[in-house]
């Protein structure tokens, strides 16, 4: 199954998954994001892969405190 954005929430919930295959799977929806950005790309569609890249880094916060803190800081400078 491929999850996406919106089931951010259901991966931090997975009981039988530990937190590398969370994390794995919140990066790799993360890298879907990105890759489907093109040169055409609006500013509005930018900034919105970039809202949704900040939700998946919290929540990868929420999973790996350090990780998650390096991935926002790096997002910001």
């Amino acid at each position: 199954m491929a999850y996406t954005v919106n089931d951010i929430d259901k991966i931090l919930e997975f009981k039988t998954w530990n937190n590398r295959q969370k994390i794995d799977e919140l990066l790799r929806i993360d890298c879907e994001l990105y890759t489907n950005l093109g040169i055409e790309s609006t500013k509005t569609e930018l900034g919105d892969v970039k809202k949704k890249s900040r939700s998946i880094y919290r929540a990868i916060k929420q999973v790996d405190s350090v990780m998650g803190t390096t991935f926002l800081r790096a997002m910001d400078s």
